[in-house]
Formats: C-alpha cells, sequence, structure tokens
C-alpha cells in the first residue's frame, strides 16, 4: 500500500472508530512522521508540465519515456519516474493508429464467433516467409485443422500461387474430405477469384476475417509463432530442398510428438484419433456421386 493510501486509510479509522491518530497508525503499523508528512510540489514542477504538454502537442506519437528523453536533453532535471507520474496526472496517452481498411472481411468471421465444433469444422492456412542462407526467399502454407490443431499442410516453395494452393487443398480434400469452412486474411492468394470459385463448387464456406486483424485468425497465429520459435528460428536452410526435408520431419514432429498444452499435453495425432469421426461432406458434394467429386477436386484440363 503506497503512503498517500495509508494516510487516507488511518484518517478513515480515526473518523470511523473515533480513535487517535498515535492507535490508529500503531495498529496499520505506520510511522506518524509519515501519516505528517505532506509532499511539496517541487518549485519547477508547473514549468515541467507545460513543457511536457508542448512536446506532446508536437510529438502526438511519442510516449513518456520519449518525452522524458527529450525534455532531460533540454536540461530539465527529471527522471522517468517523475514523467510518469506527470504523464498519469495530465491523463495522457498515446492515441491507437488509425489506418485505412479495405472492407472485404467481415469481424463474424473471427475465431471467437465462428468456432470449430468438431474435427474438420473449420481450417486456418496463411503464409510465413524465411530465407536460404543464399539470401532467396522462401514461403511457407500452413493449413491447420482449429479443433484438434492438426498441421494438415506445410509446403514450402520459392513462391505459392493460387492455382499451388488449390492443388494443396485438393490432395487434402482427396484424403481427409471436406471441412466446413476455411478460414483466411485478406492477402491476394486466398482472394483470388480462381479459389473462391473452386471453394464455392466443393461447399466450402470462405471465411475471410477483418483487414487488419490477425487476431481473428487466432488459431494460424498461433501456430505459426510456434513454427517461428521451434522451427524457423533455429534451422539454417542450405537450399529449397534442405528446408523441404527438414519441414516434413518438424510437421511430423509437431503432429505425432510435440505435447499441445491447450489439448491437455497430448499430440494433436492423439486428440484427433479420439474425436469423433469428421463431419459429413458438405451440402454442395452430398448432391454430386464419387466421380463427380473427383471431377470437381480434380478438374481435368480442357483440350486445346
Amino acid at each position: 500500500m503506497s503512503p498517500s493510501r495509508k494516510r487516507a486509510v488511518v484518517r478513515g479509522l480515526q473518523a470511523q472508530f473515533t480513535v487517535s491518530e498515535r492507535r490508529a497508525c500503531k495498529a496499520l503499523d505506520q510511522p506518524r512522521s509519515s501519516q505528517r508528512y505532506e509532499p511539496q510540489p517541487r518549485s519547477d514542477e508547473p514549468a515541467v508540465v507545460k513543457r511536457m504538454l508542448e512536446l506532446v502537442r508536437e510529438r502526438p506519437r511519442f510516449g513518456y519515456r520519449r518525452i522524458g528523453r527529450l525534455l532531460a536533453a533540454e536540461g530539465w532535471r527529471v527522471g522517468l519516474s517523475r514523467v510518469f507520474r506527470l504523464w498519469r496526472r495530465e491523463g495522457l496517452k498515446v492515441p491507437q493508429k488509425k489506418r485505412k481498411r479495405r472492407r472485404l472481411g467481415s469481424s463474424a468471421n473471427g475465431c471467437d464467433r465462428r468456432r470449430a465444433e468438431h474435427k474438420d469444422h473449420v481450417w486456418c492456412w496463411d503464409f510465413v516467409f524465411d530465407r536460404t542462407t543464399s539470401g532467396t526467399t522462401l514461403k511457407w502454407l500452413s493449413i491447420v485443422d482449429e479443433h484438434t490443431r492438426e498441421c494438415l499442410a506445410l509446403k514450402v516453395a520459392r513462391s505459392i500461387t493460387s492455382e499451388d494452393v488449390i492443388d494443396t487443398l485438393a490432395e487434402l480434400f482427396a484424403m481427409r474430405g471436406v471441412p466446413r469452412h476455411i478460414r483466411s486474411d485478406n492477402g491476394p492468394e486466398f482472394v483470388a477469384q480462381a479459389i473462391r470459385r473452386w471453394l464455392s463448387q466443393v461447399g466450402v464456406e470462405a471465411l475471410y476475417i477483418e483487414p487488419g486483424s490477425p487476431w481473428e485468425n487466432g488459431y494460424a497465429e498461433s501456430f505459426h509463432s510456434r513454427l517461428r520459435d521451434e522451427f524457423l528460428a533455429i534451422e539454417v536452410f542450405e537450399s529449397l530442398t534442405a528446408a523441404r526435408q527438414l519441414t516434413a520431419a518438424w510437421k511430423d514432429d509437431y503432429n505425432n510428438h510435440r505435447p499441445h498444452s491447450s489439448l491437455g499435453y497430448v499430440t494433436p495425432a492423439q486428440y484427433a484419433a479420439a474425436c469423433a469421426t469428421s463431419a459429413p461432406a458438405a451440402p454442395a458434394l452430398q448432391q454430386h456421386t464419387r466421380r463427380d467429386e473427383e471431377d470437381v477436386l480434380f478438374p481435368q484440363p480442357v483440350p486445346s
């Protein structure tokens, strides 16, 4: 408890129980010298506050640390603790940045509102980047089941186009089944007309999050934080071939050997095995025969 707070409590005890200051201080273990102390503002405090407010108006994106450094550079004898006290007393804060947003998504599609209810109900996907030792770019496409936390795909290449995304999804759909929804941001690969049209054909609803709101795709962001911390930050990629080999090994370890805290410290593969069977196929696919489904998943090239 701060000294000022203790002084207020002592005065409250005196008024409530009609006791002396000595007895109230003894009950709270408050020295009487501290009780009678009244802080006196420094003589230069009004001038410091005036100059601080001037700097805040000049530099509205600066916080109290930067403002304190500017005051010290101008010759004011102030420490950061004093600047922070005055900053709070004046009710100052750094305003949030205002960014222009393209309204391509809706917050209703965030993972906190459209939650995965069972295995293969909602998948999420996103991209992450790194470089080889020679400086060339590497790009990973990750696809994760939000309910089981399984990493369904982790594809690495120099570049990944919308056609590559469709091929990866088609392989997963053929092996695992078609999910109800797939969540992503509004990146050019995800909003491409080819992907949107193809997902519509197979009966998968695309959940596009609000631009500039990565927390709405929280499962993908959480997976990427583990990917960066446990894989990309400790591995050196000499070539694309080496990156693919290391990626395959890490994906297998993540799914089958790494305990997941949000799953009760079982692996995603163990949790998925304990789950009920996957949800039935999306309504759009239920109207097709098996041959029709194969035609949708793997469209035949148009003869030239």
